[in-house]
């Protein structure tokens, strides 16, 4: 396999940041020795992130195992979770603001025919739908789990009684 270095569109303070972030993270859980430094493990996760290279092709590029990068990726991106404020943090901050914008998209991913439960009708491909709150700027204030097509769907249901009083029959009647 030939390896190049890529450029990334990456600040270096965002890279010191989650590489700070790991070190920590090894110093709390006792790490003695690991085959990337903590600042080469940052790279690599943010190049997944940003880039969407294989787990093969960073392996190849940062001369490590596959389940290695594999490891190194997912426990940067868990400790980039942390994180995130909870719903109940962005409602706070939501309080504050005029306005918000609520917004879902579909997160493509590589998926076999058989995992119907992640292909979307609507796109016509294998996604992961996740809904997000921003400020008015745009910046991002929350957002959700990542949630298969069905379940995405199956949360979208409207929960009506069984048999709609007076007062239901008119809020959906005058509904959109």
């Amino acid at each position: 396999m030939l390896v190049h270095p890529p450029s990334i569109d990456l600040s270096s303070r965002t890279l010191r940041y989650l590489s700070d972030r790991l070190h920590a993270r090894r110093r709390e859980v006792g790490t003695r020795r690991r085959r990337l430094p903590a600042g080469r493990q940052a790279l690599l996760a943010l190049a997944h992130l940003r880039c969407g290279d294989t787990y093969a092709q960073l392996a190849a590029g940062f001369r490590i195992g596959i389940a290695t990068a594999y490891r190194y990726i997912r426990e940067g991106i868990d400790v980039l979770a942390a994180l995130a404020p909870t719903l109940t943090e962005a409602m706070k901050t939501i309080r504050t603001k005029a306005f918000v914008i609520l917004d879902g998209t579909l997160l493509p991913i590589d998926r076999i025919a058989a995992d119907t439960p992640y292909y979307s009708g609507k796109h016509k491909r294998h996604g992961m739908n996740v809904q997000v709150l921003t400020d008015p700027f745009g910046r991002l204030l929350w957002a959700s789990p990542a949630l298969s097509t069905s379940e995405y769907a199956e949360h979208r249901k409207p929960s009506l009684p069984h048999k709609p009083s007076p007062c239901n029959r008119e809020c959906i009647t005058l509904g959109p």
